[in-house]
């Protein structure tokens, strides 16, 4: 029995540091027009716009904390060859693409406030980084979810771990996701 013990603190000391610096994803929705080929084609050799909305290191330089961002963004990056950037025209003959990042969202913020340019926010809490991604395309969320992990600053490698596993969820390459296919929208 002592043995046992002594094995399972021995397991959970070995692994406390990979589990303090992982990030966590909330749950996720995918619109019914959501596809990943359609992202593919739009962000593939193209820059993809990125607007952030609040700060997620509240009382740090907003300027700064968005440079050090789009390089965690960028080697993070989903499979497209695209190049994440904050200064993104929108197209004037097709749809306006874009992922909008809210930091530390109020609790009844939705993902249409969002894609119409709405945000509201909860004071953030020092040391976490939270954010809400959603993926738009006009006035219409594709997909949306949250992820949070322990940060203290925007250059933190933590946050690059974050993004990798983010855009994983909301760039789904599965054709499970796809109605017509998986029947559904929800992923499980």
């Amino acid at each position: 029995m002592k043995i046992n013990k002594a094995i399972a603190a021995t397991i959970a000391v070995a692994l406390a540091p990979s589990l303090a610096s992982a990030a966590v994803i909330g749950g996720t929705h995918y619109a019914a027009q959501y596809d990943w080929g359609e992202f593919f084609a739009i962000a593939d050799h193209h820059d993809f716009h990125v607007v952030l909305a609040g700060n997620p290191f509240p009382g740090s330089d907003m300027g700064a904390t968005a440079r050090d961002l789009l390089p965690a963004m960028q080697a993070a990056k989903p499979r497209p060859a695209l190049t994440f950037a904050y200064d993104v025209a929108a197209a004037t003959d097709g749809p306006d693409y874009r992922l909008v990042l809210v930091f530390d969202p109020a609790r009844n913020l939705g993902s249409k406030e969002v894609c119409n340019g709405i945000s509201r926010f909860e004071p953030g809490r020092p040391g976490r980084f939270y954010a809400y991604a959603v993926y738009c395309r006009n006035d219409v969320a594709m997909s949306e979810t949250t992820a949070w992990t322990s940060a203290r600053s925007s250059n933190d490698p933590r946050i690059e771990g974050l993004f990798r596993e983010l855009f994983m969820v909301v760039w789904p390459d599965s054709h499970a996701i796809k109605p017509q296919v998986g029947g559904g929208t929800e992923r499980r």
